[in-house]
């Protein structure tokens, strides 16, 4: 069994994803080929926005925004304490300083709460001044973002999100990686929609802001790469990438995402007297990036990953640690006051194999080891 079954996926896209890769190179266009524009053409009229632009990977698409928007030194940036390391550590890198928020405990996104408190008691202190929110689409599911941009609208923030696990998801209808002034998003290959390598992408429907993401992942060009007009990055998306994202995108339209839904919500069904399941709110959609439970303590959580890792069943914790402890942050970043429920989803959550290609004999396995050992 595997977490992600990235080798079923390909002997099922077998033919179309070879013929892709077999046709860059008939055309011989390695950089900047016609797929790659395809692609985020395509990929801009799924998730609802003007803009599309491809990029090395997620990070890089993240670190752009916040260099087109001049994010530096003396800027706070709120960012949720539960969440992969580069959320804070392309905050970092511009010299700014991330501010941690607290999730809530049902949906593992940031607590809009918590986050206008943060913002407030920032601007009390002012040391810092408030600038951007990232809120992320963690584990597929859409992050509060009706509610965040009204905190924006009201402390005059920009809102970056963080949609690496989030395509697929959507409130009321619109899609993640279409909320806030842009949005990035992941193809590292176990994400939603991954690759075969490194790969990443920024949103936006500002024709300003989309002309200088252009201009930054090609070394800040200009009128050509010969002629630079700011510093920028070495960050593009190869064709061969663009040509096998294409395929898979259409797979993930077709049925990769409806499936994923559909398990998540057999996996909810049968594990709910069990273990505290994911949350699904009202009129909200997910990704179902990771299938995530939470365990009562620790203990009950460390004796259940020993017991599925007994049975050769594949899991994995995200995240071990929280923002806040981690090391290569202590002296860059500001704790919220309250950040007790990330403390304790780090103890206690715990995620489990789905993708479109499991088999149903794996699915009642898995059911039967949490049984067992919770």
């Amino acid at each position: 069994m595997q977490f992600k079954d990235l080798k079923k996926q390909y002997q099922h896209l077998k033919t179309e994803i070879d013929a892709a890769i077999q046709e860059v190179l008939d055309e011989g266009n390695f950089i900047n080929g016609r797929q790659v524009r395809e692609f985020e053409e395509q990929l801009a009229e799924y998730v609802g926005v003007k803009h599309c632009i491809s990029c090395a990977n997620g990070t890089d698409a993240m670190t752009m925004v916040l260099m087109a928007w001049n994010i530096k030194e003396g800027d706070a940036v709120f960012v949720p304490d539960f969440t992969f390391f580069s959320t804070a550590e392309v905050v970092a890198l511009r010299g700014a300083t991330p501010v941690f928020v607290d999730v809530k405990r049902d949906t593992f996104n940031i607590d809009v709460t918590k986050l206008e408190l943060a913002i407030e008691q920032t601007r009390k202190e002012g040391k810092l001044t408030p600038k951007v929110i990232i809120p992320v689409d963690l584990f597929g599911l859409p992050a509060e973002h009706i509610e965040t941009e009204k905190i924006a609208k009201k402390y005059n923030l920009l809102i970056l999100e963080d949609g690496a696990q989030g395509l697929g998801g959507s409130i009321n209808g619109k899609m993640a990686c279409s909320f806030g002034d842009a949005a990035t998003t992941s193809f590292f290959p176990a994400k939603p929609l991954g690759c075969y390598g490194d790969g990443g992408a920024v949103f936006t429907d500002n024709d300003e802001l989309a002309e200088i993401i252009k201009s930054l992942k090609v070394h800040g060009k200009g009128k050509d790469k010969y002629d630079n007009v700011r510093i920028g990055l070495n960050s593009r998306l190869d064709t061969i990438q663009a040509a096998i994202l294409k395929v898979k995108l259409k797979a993930f339209k077709e049925s990769e995402l409806a499936k994923v839904q559909e398990l998540f919500e057999v996996y909810n069904k049968k594990l709910c007297s069990v273990v505290e399941t994911p949350s699904l709110p009202e009129n909200y959609a997910t990704g179902v990036a990771q299938y995530t439970i939470k365990l009562k303590n620790v203990e009950q959580r460390d004796h259940l990953l020993a017991g599925l890792k007994n049975v050769h069943t594949p899991s994995f914790v995200y995240y071990q640690k929280s923002m806040h402890q981690q090391h290569a942050l202590t002296n860059c970043a500001i704790k919220s006051d309250d950040l007790s429920i990330s403390s304790d989803l780090c103890k206690t959550v715990i995620s489990l194999p789905l993708h479109p290609y499991i088999e149903d004999n794996d699915i009642n396995s898995i059911f039967d080891t949490v049984c067992k050992f919770v």
